[in-house]
């Protein structure tokens, strides 16, 4: 298509193999076989003149097309390859981590606009790293206390548990809870499909306190959740993070006075070379949601956290800390 467009264009031989940058005799071959393939003279030829024959001018606008497309597609690859566009899939959970995801994505835009990330919310622990695993997820922003086999990943975000309690209730004035004064509270929890890790962290740290807690509904997502919890049908213990994004006056997050480990966010994928639009989006996320430094609070603040509200008052909150 390129010796036919040249010779088209040029109507000379000589010039056309110049512009080609080959010699004459080759490019006349090619030009030769090529309306043998055809089964048809694309030129009139002389000894003086070239021109197109109606062959030849019928394939000149498919063959500008054709060669368009081909620098499109190689365009296309180059940039690929250099992760300049690519599609990246993000799962997410719901309001906890959507500050997370949100500043990933607006840097990963002003970086890279070719790349698009594509957003999947309500995406739990469990599912996000079995989904990771299989190749339906590139990214997902999740929990664990031990790394899973086969996934990379860093804190994003570290979190502190709250209970989550109606503004009239008698908890609600506290500056914190232990978790055996709520052992007669009925409680609201995400269901145990698809494996919400607080909804395991709530049983676990009842059960450990010598009691199963009562729950009377269960609902999808935090958002039900918390609204269940401000028509007064019971209590829940959440994140930080799910609250600082619920503006509800009948609604009253009070800090969760218990030992435990840090509850750590983290941007996971699977272990391995990445592909290059991942590398981009890890790139960006790496400005815009740094790896924050980890609690040193965590067990010593809790342990004395229901009897000291002043030590209470000093432990950053999820606002304070972005």
């Amino acid at each position: 298509m390129r010796a036919f467009l040249a010779v088209a264009e040029e109507l000379h031989f000589g010039r056309a193999a110049e512009r080609l940058g080959i010699a004459q005799p080759p490019l006349s071959r090619a030009i030769r076989q090529f309306e043998q393939e055809l089964g048809a003279d694309l030129f009139h030829r002389t000894t003086r003149h070239v021109s197109l024959a109606p062959a030849g001018e019928a394939l000149l606008g498919p063959a500008r097309e054709l060669l368009e497309a081909a620098e499109t597609a190689q365009r296309s690859v180059t940039m690929a390859s250099a992760g300049d566009v690519g599609r990246v899939r993000l799962g997410l959970g719901t309001l906890s981590s959507h500050r997370v995801a949100s500043r990933l994505v607006a840097e990963s835009h002003r970086r890279k606009p070719g790349i698009t990330v594509e957003l999947e919310s309500n995406v739990y622990t469990e599912e996000g790293i079995a989904r990771l695993r299989d190749g339906t997820l590139d990214l997902a922003l999740v929990r664990w206390q031990t790394q899973p086999p086969g996934i990379s990943g860093r804190p994003a975000l570290y979190e502190r548990p709250m209970v989550a309690v109606h503004a009239e209730h008698r908890l609600a004035g506290r500056s914190s809870v232990t978790i055996d004064e709520l052992r007669d509270e009925p409680f609201i929890l995400l269901p145990a499909d698809p494996g919400s890790t607080m909804r395991d962290l709530t049983l676990q740290w009842c059960y450990e306190a010598g009691f199963a807690p009562r729950v009377v509904q269960e609902a999808p997502d935090t958002q039900l959740v918390s609204a269940l919890v401000a028509a007064e049908m019971g209590i829940t213990i959440t994140y930080d993070s799910v609250m600082a994004h619920i503006h509800d006056p009948h609604l009253v997050a009070v800090p969760l006075a218990i030992e435990h480990d840090p509850i750590v966010v983290y941007l996971a994928h699977r272990a391995g070379e990445a592909a290059p639009a991942l590398r981009e989006v890890l790139a960006a996320a790496a400005e815009a949601v740094p790896t924050p430094s980890p609690p040193v609070h965590t067990v010593a603040a809790h342990r004395a956290a229901a009897t000291d509200p002043v030590l209470t008052s000093t432990i950053p909150t999820y606002k304070e800390t972005l």
